[in-house]
Parts: C-alpha cells; structure tokens; sequence
C-alpha cells in the first residue's frame, strides 16, 4: 500500500469522526463528492492548485470563499489541511476511503455492476437484493456498461468478483474440459 494512500485513509477517518459526532455521515460524503467531481470536471481550477508560486493562504482563501454555504465546515478544514500539508491530490482517494469507511459504519457496501446495458431502477434493486443477502450487507449499486460482455453481469463488491457474464462461464466450461 502506498503512503499516499495510507495517508488518504487517515485524512479519511479523520474526517469522517467528526461528521459522525455531527450526525452528517452522508451529508459529508455528498459534499466531498461534489467537491472532488467539480476539482476534476475543471481543468482551470486543478491547475490553480497546482500551481507552486501561488501561496496556500490564496488558494484557500478562494476556495473557501467559493465552498462557504456549499459545504460544511469538516468538509473545508480537510480541503485547508491537504492544501496546507501539500496534498491536495489526495482528494479523491480521500474520497475513495471515506465511502469505504461511512458505508462500514452503516453496514453498507458498494457494488460495481458491468452489464451490457444501462440496468433500470427494479433490476438494480434485484442485485442489490441478492447480493445483500450474500455479503450481509445493505448493496449501492453503481451500474457500468461493459460492451464487450456476451451477456450476463459482472459484479465487484470490494475485493470479490462475482462473475456471472457468459464469457465467464464459458471460460468456466472450457477449463473443465481441460481437466
């Protein structure tokens, strides 16, 4: 594991701490999310973060005045942490640990679903459903479209792969003839 990484969970633990003692888990990660999708969705702002001649007292100073109301406090003390320390690039794996860390505590867990196409609203409830049962936990389904599968699904939930795709199977099917 990188020390980015590590880093990022202790930044991400912290964080969630104190949006757990404010009862705004869920709050703080929407927040976050949003504010990782608008640094990414902006090529001129990533920038201005990057940018080493431009002090950190200014980088905040705009930020905060742009994120004031937004987002909560939590949210821009840990933005003002990472910018003061220099690791602003870490935001998205912040992001990244602190789902893993608030869907824990809620006994939540996510699920990456490939399929061939956009599942609707009932099918996704149908994984969720099912693959709740099987991990004891309460499923987020986040739907990609994978093309290349024959058909069948694809689900990742942390660092398992339920494969049910028919490529899968047949691939299945052919090394037990190998056998």
């Amino acid at each position: 594991m990188s020390q980015e990484t590590v880093a990022a969970k202790r930044y991400a633990r912290a964080l969630f701490e104190v949006a757990a003692q404010q009862q705004k888990g869920l709050e703080v990660e929407e927040e976050l999310r949003a504010v990782v999708t608008a640094l990414d969705s902006d090529p001129d702002i990533r920038k201005f973060i990057a940018t080493p001649n431009i002090p950190q007292s200014v980088k905040m100073d705009v930020l905060s005045k742009t994120l004031k109301g937004r987002v909560s406090e939590p949210v821009i003390n840990t933005m003002e942490l990472l910018l003061n320390r220099g690791r602003a690039e870490l935001l998205g794996e912040v992001l990244n640990s602190y789902v893993k860390i608030q869907g824990e505590s809620q006994g939540m867990a996510d699920a990456t679903v490939y399929s061939t196409y956009l599942l609707n609203e009932q099918e996704k409830q149908q994984v969720a459903s099912e693959f709740g049962q099987l991990s004891h936990k309460k499923i987020r389904v986040n739907n990609v479209v994978d093309e290349s599968l024959l058909g069948g699904l694809k689900v990742v939930i942390g660092d398992k792969l339920y494969d049910g795709s028919l490529a899968g199977k047949l691939e299945r099917l052919e090394k037990s003839f190998r056998v």
